[in-house]
């Protein structure tokens, strides 16, 4: 079948075959079909909507696109999670230390921010030196020497997604449930895991906003990669407010290392971090529930074993041999660092958790377009969660900018992004668990 005629099929609302799928995805590839026809398939997509074959079969194709990696050489689980995308999710830089702190080896391919979310490449790459993009060889040194590592996709893993990611990026395609099924299980399974966690995002700053369409999220992707042959689960977790006290991409960094350390915890980071670090545990053997897994995993952070374990896989990856002692030599300051106030005093009763992300993006430090460029030094630290009582003293964020006007801007977006009032809503921080179906 012609491209043309596989997306007026999709337009239909017919049902495509696997054949089809896999047609359509490996001439993607392959230059045969063209980025405007992806951008057609995918809007077909996110009106029309896929069958849990499809999507199965969407994903396999995209996943053989590229190479598929095996890891049957090293001497333990391999296992990995991801973050359907969220405000100040940093989860990534702690739990991967974790994990390979109690024996389990974590591949982990990632993304770069899209729409008002960060993504965890971006957040590297604001450490002087770290290579984001290894060869494969390198990849396998530094998983093995050092239990993980975090990159980005090379140009064989998975290359029709990663083209297609910007492409969803840019068409107002990225909330279909398929399409973000697909996009993310396809690297995954090209990661040659055997046990993946999702961290699934619901509230004000997730693409699926209600917990209604999360479950329906999580369930798609908790089907399609057991379908396709990966084990895996989900938590559905609370994005109403940001997950860390902060955002944007080096601070979130800095955020993290004062996580490992026992500098800094956020309460909410802390427990949804460990979760899902007691999760993979428990799939991949290395305890014998999850109660059990969580005393592990807890004591591999506290130890200061994760630690560790994450200045290994930065100097391995080209970063500094110091960045965890001598973080502030490494992490370039912002021009501009103010608190910001909110108009009023009060507690504050709700957050556009979106708004705030979009704020972050207004600073330089996300993206409009594919091609734009970072600033890495700038975001907000300090943000007050939701139940914070604030006043004309009391800040809800510090502010850092490049210069003033991008500085005045992100303020008032953050300003309005904030609600005060008498009390807040109490939101379950994990608000279900979405287990295979038998």
């Amino acid at each position: 079948m012609l491209p043309q005629e596989i997306i007026a099929r999709k337009r239909d609302g017919l049902p495509l075959s696997s054949a089809d799928i896999s047609s359509f995805i490996s001439g993607f590839a392959e230059g045969t079909v063209s980025p405007v026809q992806a951008a057609a398939f995918a809007m077909a997509v996110y009106f029309r909507d896929m069958t849990m074959p499809e999507r199965v079969a969407l994903t396999v194709a995209m996943r053989d696109s590229g190479t598929v990696l095996d890891w049957s050489d090293l001497d333990g689980p391999v296992a990995d999670k991801h973050s359907t995308g969220g405000v100040g999710d940093n989860v990534s830089l702690m739990l991967a230390p974790i994990l390979a702190a109690v024996g389990i080896y974590v591949p982990m391919i990632s993304g770069r921010g899209l729409g008002h979310t960060g993504g965890t490449l971006d957040k590297f790459d604001a450490i002087p030196g770290y290579t984001t993009s290894p060869d494969n060889a390198l990849f396998r040194k530094v998983v093995k020497e050092a239990g993980c590592a975090i990159i980005g996709q090379t140009a064989d893993l998975a290359p029709a997604d990663k083209t297609l990611y910007a492409i969803r990026d840019v068409t107002a395609t990225v909330e279909s449930i398929p399409l973000i099924t697909a996009s993310i299980l396809s690297k995954k399974l090209a990661a040659g895991l055997g046990a993946l966690i999702l961290d699934v995002k619901t509230g004000s700053g997730a693409f699926m906003p209600t917990l209604e369409k999360s479950r329906d999220l999580a369930r798609s992707l908790v089907d399609v990669a057991n379908g396709a042959g990966l084990p895996t689960s989900a938590l559905i977790t609370d994005m109403n407010e940001p997950l860390a006290s902060a955002a944007g991409n080096g601070l979130e960094v800095r955020n993290a290392v004062d996580f490992l350390t026992g500098k800094h915890q956020d309460a909410r980071l802390r427990e949804v971090t460990l979760a899902l670090c007691a999760e993979i545990a428990a799939m991949t053997g290395i305890a014998p529930s999850v109660p059990a897994a969580r005393k592990l995993v807890d004591g591999a952070l506290d130890s200061g074993r994760a630690t560790e374990h994450f200045s290994k896989m930065v100097s391995a990856l080209g970063g500094p041999t110091d960045f965890v002692t001598q973080m502030d030599k490494h992490l370039t300051p912002a021009p501009i660092v103010r608190d910001v106030f909110a108009p009023g005093q009060g507690t504050i009763t709700v957050i556009d958790t979106r708004g705030v992300g979009m704020a972050v993006v207004a600073l330089g430090g996300g993206r409009t377009m594919p091609t734009d460029a970072i600033d890495h030094t700038v975001g907000f630290d300090r943000l007050a969660g939701l139940g914070a009582k604030v006043d004309a003293r009391t800040p809800i964020a510090r502010i850092h900018a490049r210069d003033e006007a991008s500085a005045a801007d992100a303020e008032a977006r953050l300003k309005s992004a904030y609600r005060l009032g008498d009390s807040a809503p109490l939101f379950p921080l994990i608000a279900d668990r979405v287990m295979p179906t038998q």
